[in-house]
């Protein structure tokens, strides 16, 4: 592979995790409504099991009721929108210069790795169902993925530019 072979396939596998941190993010503001119609979706057309079904839809009760009576509690989950698309922000470093900002892929690895205790162990304090923690931990185990490529790639980046 070409230097500007490395670069492209880094910007590439960046911006797919950019761009899922930005549909993370603004999928958070509206989780009400987004709950409701795959509730409703998955109550007319049950294609995945009961149990998780029954969980989506007290999930979106629990949402609804709680919009209803303590509305400034939503205002947790714009934060955590907002702290996603921050983190977006933080990733258009590495997407100009990879190599000048490895420390934001190191960083990005080190969170997506966060993510797994973060999950295990305030998900049962929490009352969430064991295979809903699972699908939370494939976010950083897939999130970690694109990046700790792109550190390899990198690291071929900086050999090559010590070595010329």
């Amino acid at each position: 592979m070409t230097h500007s072979q490395f670069l492209r396939s880094i910007r590439l596998l960046l911006s797919v995790f950019v761009l899922g941190l930005i549909l993370s993010g603004l999928t958070a503001f509206p989780l009400e409504r987004e709950t409701g119609w795959l509730a409703s979706f998955l109550n007319a057309h049950p294609i995945l099991p009961n149990q998780i079904i029954f969980w989506i839809t007290r999930v979106h009760d629990t949402l609804h009721d709680t919009g209803i009576r303590y509305p400034f509690l939503a205002y947790g989950t714009d934060w955590l929108a907002f702290a996603h698309l921050v983190l977006a922000i933080v990733f258009l470093g590495p997407l100009r210069d990879p190599v000048r900002n490895k420390w934001v892929l190191q960083f990005g690895v080190i969170a997506c790795i966060a993510v797994l205790p973060l999950a295990l162990i305030a998900g049962p304090i929490r009352g969430i169902p064991f295979p809903w923690r699972l699908i939370d931990c494939s976010f950083g185990f897939f999130g970690a993925i694109p990046l700790l490529i792109c550190l390899q790639r990198v690291s071929h980046l900086e050999q090559v530019n010590m070595t010329s």
